[in-house]
């Protein structure tokens, strides 16, 4: 099998399958009809289209996994296909855990991480209210482990919400570790919690793109709604320390514009969105590193960054 992250310029695809992940019929600036398509496999995703009807042998849509012979090229420094055949493939031609990336990393070992910083957690409030989605709710956790972090730009693969999950947790321990004015169980307590809104923001594999719920409301609401009914149920859980916790959880974006509803008005709030905000970008930037050929040293503007990006003397030896 030929995967996307292996494709260079000028290379020729014959019968492979992939994902469609969406197609749409658009006009071109010649005033002729296209075809754009999003085609996937595990190892990501990669823009494709289809000038010539005729190359379409046999009907097909979005989610289906389809046969294709093409040829790569690049279009605004970015690989594209132009494909010069299609036809959608028939089940027991492929292996759906071929098309669906996932983390590199042990979803078990991780989620044995997360325990054990639940158990690290003093508070008996905070502590109870992670253990009721963490440890008491087998959906919840089978959901939590299975899931992405985003539709695309970073952590956008199974296992991928696990994964930012604990690396924001690990960076927030740090902080609580170093800066002892801060409140180390709530930081941890809004760390764990703080995204399970993308659980009903995203749909699972392999569609993995926007619910309704989730263009609607987004993942920082949902999420704190979520915790503010769950502390609804609990007994003599304080006022204060909900408001704290939910204010974490609405800050944690940092920004208005980057759809936080709240600034960070409190040291555990500024503290989650920095770990977040380090996790998002560090994580960005090595799957972008990672998506490139090795040998190449500048990557490019990359609008995320607003910046030209270089590869690293580690990363060219």
């Amino acid at each position: 099998m030929r995967y996307i992250r292996d494709l260079r310029e000028g290379d020729i695809i014959k019968n492979e399958i992939y994902l469609c992940k969406s197609k749409q019929v658009l006009t071109g600036k010649s005033s002729k009809d296209y075809v754009s398509l999003l085609l996937q496999d595990k190892t990501g995703t990669i823009d494709a289209k289809i000038w010539n009807f005729n190359s379409e042998i046999e009907q097909y849509e979005a989610m289906d996994f389809v046969h294709i012979d093409a040829k790569v090229t690049s279009f605004q420094d970015a690989l594209q296909l132009n494909i010069s055949k299609i036809y959608k493939a028939r089940e027991g031609e492929y292996y759906p855990e071929d098309f669906f990336p996932k983390t590199d990393k042990d979803i078990d070992e991780m989620y044995q991480r997360i325990k054990k910083y639940i158990g690290s957690i003093k508070d008996i409030n905070l502590r109870f209210l992670v253990e009721e989605f963490f440890i008491k709710d087998t959906e919840f956790i089978k959901k939590f482990k299975e899931h992405s972090a985003a539709k695309s730009v970073h952590h956008s693969f199974m296992g991928g919400l696990l994964e930012h999950t604990l690396s924001v947790v690990n960076l927030c321990h740090y902080y609580a570790e170093n800066y002892p004015i801060i409140n180390g169980d709530l930081l941890i307590c809004a760390a764990l919690l703080h995204d399970i809104g993308k659980m009903d923001e995203l749909s699972p594999f392999p569609r993995n793109d926007y619910t309704d719920e989730g263009q609607l409301l987004g993942h920082i609401f949902i999420g704190a709604n979520k915790v503010a009914e769950k502390i609804k149920n609990m007994i003599n859980f304080p006022e204060k320390l909900a408001g704290e916790l939910i204010h974490c959880i609405l800050a944690h974006h940092g920004e208005l514009e980057y759809g936080s509803p709240k600034k960070p008005a409190t040291i555990e709030a500024m503290a989650l969105h920095f770990a977040d905000n380090t996790d998002a970008k560090l994580q960005t930037m090595t799957e972008l590193l990672c998506s490139c050929d090795s040998k190449v040293e500048w990557m490019g503007y990359q609008r995320l960054f607003e910046s030209n990006i270089m590869r690293s003397t580690k990363g060219i030896e």
